[in-house]
């Protein structure tokens, strides 16, 4: 979100935009899943902040939702881009091998993520179709089998033996997808809340200083 401030210094009106909030500085935030039925048709509730969220889909036995799955790691490789922070610090992985899922917030989320850790197999790739246009900010290998970054190709995921987390860039209420078979591979799903900053401030001081630079340059002439 944007604003302008207006300011008459010397008799110079000038509007000067400024952000208020600054993605620089932001504060990554993974889901707690708190419950899961497991199975086809599985479901798992949990929070991600103020915001309820619900995923339905398959999920197979080696979910975990218990907080010490040590799967996220290294760390370097899911930190990255607007993520500072790994899924690693909840410690909750939700598998799958195949079948369409469905994410759902209580309220609106701004450019949600999704990590994903051990998408497909050298030589056997395996891949994520969504609904919207993701964005890569992170993506290595992980610790038990190596591997490389995701990759996304238009609204597609893919990886043969792919690690990373992708960005959903705007407000979302859902996300969804369809995926190819793979022996089992893990997500989870994030934000990174933007920290206010005072941008416009310095917006304002900075077009103080170059009026008062202006104004002694005239004095002096």
């Amino acid at each position: 979100m944007k604003k302008l401030f207006s300011l008459n210094v010397f008799g110079i009106s000038l509007v000067l935009a400024g952000s208020l909030v600054s993605n620089s500085n932001a504060a990554t935030v993974w889901t707690n899943w708190e419950s899961a039925t497991l199975g086809t048709n599985g479901t798992a509730i949990g929070s991600l902040g103020n915001v309820s969220i619900t995923y339905n889909g398959q999920l197979l036995n080696n979910t975990n939702i218990s907080g010490n799955s040590t799967l996220w790691n290294p760390l370097t490789t899911y930190i990255g881009g607007s993520v500072d922070a790994s899924p690693a610090v909840v410690g909750d992985i939700l598998t799958l091998n195949q079948s369409p899922g469905i994410i759902t917030f209580s309220s609106t989320v701004t450019n949600p993520l999704i990590a994903f850790w051990s998408l497909g197999q050298p030589g056997i790739p395996a891949s994520f179709e969504f609904n919207a246009t993701p964005v890569v900010q992170a993506g290595g290998p992980n610790s038990i089998y190596g591997g490389s970054s995701i990759t996304v190709t238009g609204n597609s995921v893919l990886g043969s033996e792919g690690n990373g987390i992708v960005l959903f860039e705007g407000e979302f209420k859902t996300i969804a997808w369809t995926n190819t078979y793979e022996n089992y591979y893990g997500i989870t799903v994030g934000t990174a809340k933007p920290v206010p900053v005072p941008a416009g401030a310095w917006l304002f001081f900075t077009g103080m200083a170059s009026l008062i630079g202006i104004t002694k340059f005239r004095r002096k002439c």
